[in-house]
């Protein structure tokens, strides 16, 4: 499964990116496989993966939510600005509420996803 999260998210990172002038501009494509980490948006269930950048991550919806399938991809630039994106045909009324949540997050708060993520890869718990 986490290789065809990791070649899904690759192909939808990359594509999404594909309109951009010049390769300069074109941000590096992501690798979001690091985790899982299991949190709660919009009260369901999610899977939050951090990407190779070190500052996005990508949510993708657990068993059990109405909302899969569904992906969220939620990209810091490097200047801080951010970017969310989801794509999916789970239940509508799931994905608003997530989205609505996730769009809260703050960079800082992203960060902790990372970091969090990145704990439960290496073996670690979560905080």
């Amino acid at each position: 499964m986490r290789f065809l999260m990791t070649t899904f998210l690759a192909l939808a990172a990359s594509t999404s990116w594909a309109a951009a002038p010049t390769e300069a501009e074109r941000p590096p494509d992501l690798n979001c496989d690091v985790g899982p980490l299991h949190k709660t948006y919009g009260k369901t269930a999610w899977l939050v993966y951090a990407c190779n950048d070190s500052r996005s991550v990508v949510i993708v919806s657990d068993k059990g939510n109405p909302a899969l399938p569904f992906y969220f991809i939620l990209y810091v630039n490097p200047d801080g600005d951010m970017q969310l994106h989801g794509e999916g045909t789970g239940k509508k009324s799931a994905t608003q509420a997530a989205f609505d949540e996730i769009k809260t997050l703050t960079q800082t708060d992203v960060a902790g996803l990372v970091a969090q993520a990145q704990a439960v890869q290496a073996g670690g718990t979560a905080k």
